[in-house]
């Protein structure tokens, strides 16, 4: 089996244990909480995110608590969150402002976005991960969508990767152009950076 295809197998294999969590209620409170304490503290006004789809863990309450939190304390600015949006042309992602009881319709694949609001650049990305191993590697759908915003997004964004315990592996192999992420999260708390 060559790389591509073995890549391909354990993206399925964790997709369904993933799918078929007992526990996915708990497991997606504890990294609700793990979430509100690694951003406390930080001094992001922008932060992107995504809609959760095939039994990702979903970060917008934690991250519209955030938003909360920045207006509760009176902040001079303004706490945005972003989701992202398709470019089916260029098979990039750009971000746009989302809000609690926002408009939304479904893009191109099916999942739901902001309709009409304005495009927002995040100094923060939270970035979904089928799976993710030691070095903060990130395996995804396959489709590059995140990789080749990466390259496109100036100045870059702090980017973090949020998936269940599950879905760590432990000999998946980066290939060259896999850009680690600065940091990954799960429901036990801090995967990456080690220490």
């Amino acid at each position: 089996m060559d790389k591509s295809e073995a890549k391909k197998q354990i993206r399925q294999d964790l997709l369904a244990a993933r799918l078929n969590m007992p526990d996915r209620l708990a497991r997606s409170d504890a990294l609700q909480r793990v979430m509100r304490i690694w951003l406390f503290g930080r001094s992001d006004a922008v932060i992107g995110a995504y809609w959760p789809i095939k039994g990702e863990f979903d970060p917008l309450p934690a991250l519209h608590r955030w938003k909360e939190d920045g207006e509760l304390t009176g902040e001079s600015q303004l706490r945005r969150i972003g989701l992202p949006v398709v470019d089916k042309v260029h098979k990039t992602l750009t971000f746009h402002a989302w809000y609690p009881g926002c408009p939304m319709e479904e893009d191109a694949y099916g999942i739901p976005k902001p309709k009409d609001t304005e495009v927002i650049v995040p100094s923060l990305l939270f970035v979904p991960c089928v799976g993710y191993s030691a070095g903060g590697y990130r395996l995804g759908y396959g489709g590059g969508f995140y990789d080749r915003t990466l390259a496109t997004l100036q100045p870059k964004p702090f980017t973090v990767g949020l998936g269940f315990i599950q879905g760590y592996v432990d000999d998946f192999e980066p290939e060259p152009h896999d850009v680690p992420l600065d940091a990954i999260l799960n429901d036990n708390g801090v995967v990456w950076p080690v220490g």
